[in-house]
């Protein structure tokens, strides 16, 4: 039925009415996520067991050398993808810095990218000049979520990213059969892993590592939703439980979870609560919450820390934001540990950086470095304790 009259505002969704009292929009719902929730794209199924070992990223040695030195550290950053990108450059070369060919045991395992390897270019060449040239001195191996610059298939003036199914590329580049070097690296030799999908585990030594694909809204982020299905939600749920009964055996580790719409962002991206609730929900049907949770997509720096009373007791879990990589910056409102709910806002930059991760049998150590050209400097730590969930 045509409309009679045209809309007061843009959307029917600028209104005070709660959700539950709004008219259902035909074909949409209530709620302007209802109707970004119609655009997302289906999420590529896993090609294997979406399960990860550091042997299949770094080799049995490097993985044996790193359990024996008593801990692990990582890279973590995100939305880099720049041709002729100055700062993802300068950002590189400072975590390259951090590297040491005569004892690998002391160095980053691997950098784990947030999301946004690639803006407007899936192809062959925009993987090319937007990631092999400017990690090109970046030693270590390279594993990634996926952002959802990543998964679209259309610029923002509606002419095709270059692939024709959402994704494409990034497997292309992360998820081969078997590692080997890319058609899309050209004369650079980089030797790419072979993920098992866009959502996997990494199990790795002191670490558990769920990287999850939130698809390709601007915002907010999904993990589910009745037009994607919820093969990545029951996925997330079983992998949970299986950690849960390994940790009632004695076994714990650090558990890391990531995705690309960050729960929290005081930036230029806003916080995807409903996703933060589908978290919530999965962890607790399966009865372990992470230690850490990474995000990306707002062009800054944040870290918050959420309290939650969980199984009786009481948690600290820090929630960052390291969309810092070298996309351009992005405005991020100041931090002065202003409580917001079950949420402090402790930290923040608007600057080019990264993170390294360290983790210990007892301990999680969080610094990021800023990176201004070519000198770096930390600008924030924090220690996560295993035992007792503090965080200092």
């Amino acid at each position: 039925m045509a409309r009679k009259e045209p809309l007061r505002f843009a959307h029917p969704f600028f209104t005070t009415l709660p959700v539950e009292e709004r008219p259902v929009v035909p074909g949409v719902g209530r709620r302007m996520t209802d109707f970004i929730a119609t655009k997302l794209e289906k999420i590529p199924d896993p090609q294997r067991d979406p399960t990860m070992t550091l042997n299949e990223i770094i080799g049995q040695a490097g993985a044996k050398q790193i359990e024996a030195s008593g801990s692990i550290s990582f890279h973590a950053v995100g939305d880099t993808g720049h041709e002729n990108g100055f700062d993802e450059e300068a950002v590189a070369d400072a975590m390259a810095a951090d590297y040491n060919a005569a004892h690998p045991e002391k160095s980053p395992a691997f950098l784990f990218h947030l999301g946004d390897v690639i803006y407007y270019d899936n192809t062959d060449r925009g993987y090319h000049a937007q990631f092999y040239v400017p990690y090109r001195k970046y030693p270590g191996k390279i594993i990634a979520i996926p952002g959802n610059h990543d998964g679209e298939l259309f610029k923002f003036d509606g002419t095709s990213t270059g692939q024709k199914t959402t994704l494409e590329a990034f497997q292309k580049n992360f998820c081969q059969p078997k590692p080997g070097v890319p058609p899309a690296a050209g004369t650079i030799f980089r030797e790419m892993v072979s993920q098992p999908g866009v959502y996997w585990l990494l199990n790795a030594p002191f670490v558990d590592i769920i990287g999850l694909y939130t698809n390709v809204a601007e915002n907010p982020g999904f993990i589910e939703a009745p037009q994607i299905g919820q093969k990545q939600y029951d996925w997330l749920v079983k992998t949970l439980g299986a950690i849960k009964k390994l940790r009632d055996r004695g076994q714990r580790k650090a558990l890391f979870i990531a995705v690309h719409h960050p729960p929290f962002s005081n930036g230029s991206h806003s916080g995807s609560t409903q996703m933060l609730a589908d978290i919530d929900k999965a962890c607790t049907q399966s009865g372990v919450m992470p230690d850490v949770v990474l995000a990306a997509h707002a062009h800054s720096y944040q870290r918050f820390t959420r309290t939650v009373n969980f199984k009786g007791r009481q948690m600290k879990i820090p929630f960052l934001v390291v969309g810092s990589g070298g996309r351009g910056l992005q405005p991020v409102s100041p931090a002065t540990g202003q409580h917001v709910g079950d949420h402090s806002y402790d930290k923040s930059l608007m600057g080019f950086g990264y993170l390294t991760a360290t983790v210990t049998a007892t301990q999680v150590v969080l610094i990021f470095t800023q990176v201004q050209g070519a000198t770096k400097a930390p600008f924030d730590k924090i220690t996560v304790d295993l035992a007792t969930n503090l965080v200092h």
